[in-house]
């Protein structure tokens, strides 16, 4: 049997003063690694929305009475998108959905103009200090043929919800921490609609989440489950309801970035004090990034965005303490890595004496990866011997020698 014991740890952490920390997705599934997906993913570092990219509008949804959704709300300035909550002037009557409806409060909704199915998804926001929402989540457009013909199904994921301010209601644990729902709304064959949803996950936080930016991130992993992530905490996890469908998240869904009302008693609608107050009113989203996993080998076309931030902090990470080694002379080595652009991987194995007696190169694609590398020896590791294996990150060229990380581990054999 074969230990390896860590020699360094890498790892980040997230503080909500300090604006330049990358969360980052969590560790790829073996075989696969992380790369930006840009359809779903802006800095808002210009002077107006990417219209290639977002609706200032909800195309199917005019808001919650009494909150219109509006296009003046919307804005890009500062670094930040930002949605602006205010008292209309006058009350607005719309005719919508077959009934004629009154608003008097305007919101705000950015909307993806394209879909996505699975992938990690982050944010970076401040909510606004109102009782206006704060939300990151996705959503179907239409319905879908449920399992019986004659019902059909909608989906939309939560990854977070929130109030700016507390208050004396029911809801008033949405002003602080992170609130995660998944909702698979079904309409059964009678034509009567149901909420059928999993169980909520929360995360708790003494401080009220217009206080700080926070980062909120989901991972929806598959049809069935999903994991969320709040600032540097351990995530939490997901299954979704399956009592209709045995994997019920099987539809891409849209993205949306909304400032909605929500309705007494549940939550109270904000006042006209706050609604006014240009330093309370304004949902200000620093970023939103988007990830995709493809196979380790697999060459794409990197976007320019992911190339210019640097998403990365270039690294070499073993995934676990110990290892067995099988027969014969390969020696099996799990290995994180996460890289900017292509870089190769220096594997170097040194006995007691400091002899290096193995060594090898693995050629790295930019992402955040995780795989498993036979390193073949010419000689058995002998029982009952220390090892140290020192692992580089380097460019390609083979005449730049810089190191970019390193990291040690001892072998043992047993």
């Amino acid at each position: 049997m074969l230990f390896l014991f860590i020699g360094e740890v890498h790892g980040q952490r997230y503080s909500p003063e300090n604006e330049d920390v990358r969360v980052g997705p969590p560790k790829p599934p073996l075989g696969k690694r992380w790369v930006m997906n840009p359809d779903f993913s802006d800095e808002f570092n210009g002077t107006a929305l990417d219209t290639t990219k977002w609706l200032d509008h909800h195309p199917t949804w005019i808001g919650r009475e009494p909150g219109l959704f509006m296009k003046s709300q919307v804005s890009v300035a500062d670094g930040y998108l930002q949605l602006k909550g205010e008292m209309m002037k006058k009350d607005t009557t719309i005719n919508a959905y077959g009934s004629n409806r009154t608003f008097s409060i305007a919101g705000a909704a950015v909307v993806s103009k394209k879909k996505t199915q699975f992938g990690y998804f982050e944010t970076r926001v401040k909510a606004a200090a109102t009782t206006m929402s704060t939300t990151f989540w996705f959503s179907t457009v239409g319905s879908f043929k449920g399992p019986n013909g004659c019902d059909k199904y909608g989906l939309e994921w939560d990854i977070h919800e929130s109030v700016g301010r507390s208050g004396d209601y029911s809801g008033s644990y949405f002003a602080s921490g992170m609130h995660s729902n998944s909702h698979f709304w079904y309409t059964d064959c009678e034509g009567e609609r149901h909420d059928r949803r999993a169980a909520q996950v929360r995360f708790e936080d003494n401080e009220v989440t217009s206080e700080n930016f926070h980062v909120y991130g989901g991972w929806w992993r598959n049809e069935s489950s999903a994991s969320y992530y709040y600032d540097h905490r351990e995530p939490k996890h997901q299954k979704f309801y399956d009592k209709v469908k045995e994997k019920p998240f099987d539809q891409p869904m849209y993205m949306r970035l909304v400032s909605e009302t929500y309705p007494f008693p549940w939550i109270e609608l904000p006042n006209e004090k706050e609604l006014s107050d240009p330093s309370k009113n304004v949902v200000y989203y620093d970023w939103v990034r988007a990830y995709k996993l493809e196979d380790i080998s697999k060459k794409i076309s990197h976007s320019p965005l992911e190339k210019e931030l640097q998403l990365y902090d270039e690294s070499v990470i073993f995934d676990t303490t110990e290892i067995t080694l099988g027969k014969g002379s390969n020696l099996e080595i799990p290995i994180s890595y996460k890289a900017n652009e292509p870089r190769q991987l220096v594997l170097e194995i040194y006995n007691t004496a400091d002899e290096k007696i193995a060594s090898d190169k693995v050629q790295l694609l930019a992402g955040y990866g995780h795989f498993r590398h036979k390193l073949k020896l010419s000689n058995t590791l002998n029982a009952d011997t220390e090892y140290r294996l020192l692992a580089k990150l380097q460019p390609v060229q083979d005449d730049d020698k810089t190191i970019l990380d390193r990291n040690n581990l001892i072998l043992k054999i047993k």
